[in-house]
């Protein structure tokens, strides 16, 4: 089953230390209906809001370290406390879900849950978060510190030019040269070319594999 719901008195599981209680007070408070599923390759969470048949919906990446999930959790509950103050009358991530979610950010930085790396980067985007952590590179740099190391996983900005690498889909490309923000690779076979963030993580190849 691609989805399984979790007891919120489970939930710590997935957190930093000391942050299961805070959590899991907003759960109850909006009868919130979570869902661990398996790794997205597109999103890390989702939030569903309630209707008169159901409830409020969130659902996130069991595979995220412990402070990927709390950050992408928090970025979720942000849009259910935007639709309970707004409904459907602002943007997803318009002024009111960006100062909403930093509030409830800021709420966690004060309890110093965070390791210094990743609070940095947290005060950094506070007054003006992105729509997803995916477009904070320098947020994803330092979480990614935290994750389980996988052998033979970079990202992207640390290969060679030249160098060889697929991705989740089996595809390998070639790095090529940046431009601005993104490199421009292209794909072996088809001999295509695509962008990537430099903080995209692939898979080195061998010449010849």
């Amino acid at each position: 089953m691609p989805k399984k719901e979790v007891p919120v008195d489970h939930l710590q599981h997935y957190l930093p230390p000391g942050t299961g209680e805070q959590v899991m007070t907003y759960l109850h408070q909006y009868k919130v209906h979570l869902t661990i599923t398996r790794g997205r390759k597109t999103i890390l969470g989702d939030y569903r809001h309630r209707t008169h048949y159901d409830a409020h919906r969130i659902s996130v990446n069991g595979n995220l370290n412990a402070y990927s999930f709390l950050i992408t959790l928090l970025h979720e509950l942000a849009h259910l406390l935007t639709f309970e103050a707004h409904t459907n009358r602002v943007q997803a991530h318009g002024a009111e879900w960006k100062k909403i979610y930093g509030e409830l950010l800021f709420r966690f930085l004060q309890h110093k849950i965070f390791p210094a790396d990743i609070e940095k980067e947290l005060m950094q985007s506070l007054h003006n978060p992105a729509a997803s952590s995916c477009a904070e590179e320098g947020l994803l740099r330092v979480l990614r510190n935290y994750d389980e190391k996988k052998e033979g996983h970079h990202l992207l900005e640390e290969l060679p030019f030249g160098a060889l690498f697929s991705i989740a889909d089996g595809r390998i490309f070639r790095k090529g040269e940046k431009l601005r923000k993104r490199f421009k690779c292209e794909e072996v076979k088809t001999k295509k070319w695509y962008l990537f963030s430099p903080v995209y993580e692939v898979r080195r190849v061998a010449c010849g594999e």
